[in-house]
């Protein structure tokens, strides 16, 4: 396995690489209305998968919010009469009610009785993605060969994160229930997350130091966060939109032009987020479903 400089030295920089990227970015069941070809007032709401954290160019770098994120695709192709994106890199549900790091207000402030469309992004934050991947990059640096990270969340015996994922659930339930107390009309479409690995659990250990035995098992955890938010949005009247599906083959190991999500070093994205090409595809996803 290839290495820049000693390891502490290359463990240290991937950490700290990964910590200022994703401070940055840092992540059915039918609803009332069916089938639309228009709507009157979009509201966007989510975390930095949503705001397209790094994504050029950055219009509200508080926020990590880019003018190519996949609500402002997707309200190009659909051409609302009003639009109010908030989401914000590193929002968690708490922070559809409360106030974020001191500047964002509530996203709930933007929803409205004539809000007719809602799309949502969230719960990465909840079960602590920042905090996974650099635990994970780190550990995998020193035990490529292994599964360290996954030793390490499940040393107690219990699976940490497969209890953090279910844990949000109820979570995501109560802000999709939020939702529909401020915005009784709308139509609510939540989005999973796409595929960070690749799906047949491989890894690219001189990429992402991810190592070879975690790989899989991150998939998995993935796949059971987006199985935990379907499953909130049938139960709570809301559309779920598979955006984890078009995106396999487009994952952090592919090349420049095929990977839809950037890698620790990428640039054009924070790390372990949806490019502008990513951004497109959630995009599109969540476009078919709103007008289908």
């Amino acid at each position: 396995m290839p290495t820049t400089g000693t390891p502490r030295a290359r463990a240290a920089l991937t950490t700290l690489a990964l910590a200022a990227s994703l401070a940055a970015g840092a992540l059915s069941s039918a609803g009332p209305a069916a089938a639309r070809t228009s709507y009157a007032r979009y509201v966007a709401l989510g975390d930095s998968y949503a705001s397209g954290a790094g994504v050029p160019t950055q219009v509200d770098t508080a926020c990590a919010r880019s003018d190519k994120n996949y609500p402002s695709v997707l309200a190009a192709a659909l051409a609302p009469g009003a639009k109010a994106d908030v989401t914000c890199g590193g929002a968690t549900t708490v922070h559809m009610t409360t106030t974020q790091s001191g500047s964002a207000g509530p996203q709930f402030n933007a929803l409205t009785a004539d809000t007719d469309l809602v799309t949502l992004t969230i719960g990465g934050n909840d079960v602590g993605f920042a905090d996974i991947i650099v635990r994970c990059t780190t550990l995998g640096f020193f035990n490529g060969g292994g599964s360290p990270c996954k030793a390490s969340y499940t040393s107690g015996g219990t699976d940490q994160l497969a209890a953090k994922v279910d844990a949000t659930g109820a979570k995501i339930g109560a802000v999709l229930d939020g939702i529909r107390q401020r915005a009784p009309r709308a139509a609510v479409l939540v989005t999973g997350y796409p595929a960070i690995l690749p799906d047949d659990g491989s890894n690219c250990w001189a990429t992402v130091s991810i190592a070879k035995g975690d790989a899989p098992w991150l998939r998995d955890t993935q796949k059971r966060l987006n199985s935990v938010v379907a499953a909130q949005a049938a139960a709570h009247g809301a559309r779920y939109v598979d955006v984890y599906g078009p995106s396999v083959g487009h994952d952090v190991c592919k090349p420049v032009g095929t990977r839809w999500m950037e890698p620790l070093f990428g640039s054009g994205a924070a790390a372990f987020h949806p490019n502008a090409a990513g951004e497109r595809s959630m995009a599109e996803a969540v476009r078919v479903v709103a007008v289908g």
